[in-house]
């Protein structure tokens, strides 16, 4: 890729490298966005520059916008979620406008990161990919030792839905240890 690619990345990484919450000694959100781009990169290896750049600023610093400052209901989770998307994008359009990116590929961008036409979105469809299977392969076992099984259940059942053929066969091939794997079953047979 390009120098104006390069330094959007190195800008994205720096940003969330200063996320104090940290997984296996490294910043969780830096660590997610490589995780994510790494989801994409083996989903499509011939992605285009801006599905690799929504990919690596999907979450970008979400730890500014905490779950704790909305309410703690179904509403407020989903106005959490709203503002959020909307946050990443304004962030990530902020970061490539600085780094010289055209207007049309920093709309793209956007609209990437706020899952624009899905599912008739290829690359949209990739990227919910991507998001899944991060949660799965990484998140949902420490969810699981946490939370109610049908609310795991309900979980995995969502996931699947906006999943297409490819992330669903990738998601199968994912070790899960056997509640993981119980739970899943359960969610796949309803």
């Amino acid at each position: 890729m390009n120098a104006r690619f390069t330094a959007a990345l190195a800008r994205f990484d720096a940003e969330n490298s200063r996320d104090p919450n940290q997984e296996n000694g490294r910043p969780r959100e830096l660590l997610y966005a490589e995780r994510l781009t790494a989801w994409v990169l083996k989903l499509a290896p011939e992605a285009s520059e801006a599905l690799r750049l929504a990919a690596r600023c999907q979450h970008i610093c979400r730890w500014e916008s905490p779950r704790e400052n909305y309410p703690l209901t179904r509403p407020g989770y989903l106005k959490w979620r709203a503002d959020l998307k909307k946050f990443h994008a304004e962030k990530s359009g902020a970061i490539l406008q600085e780094v010289g990116y055209d207007d049309a590929t920093i709309r793209r961008v956007q609209d990437l990161n706020l899952k624009k036409n899905f599912p008739s979105d290829a690359e949209v469809c990739v990227l919910e990919d991507a998001l899944c299977l991060v949660f799965l392969e990484f998140q949902f076992a420490a969810l699981v030792a946490k939370s109610d099984d049908e609310k795991m259940v309900n979980a995995v059942r969502k996931s699947w839905e906006k999943m297409t053929a490819a992330g669903r066969a990738e998601a199968l091939k994912l070790n899960y240890g056997e509640k993981e794997k119980a739970l899943i079953g359960r969610a796949l047979a309803a």
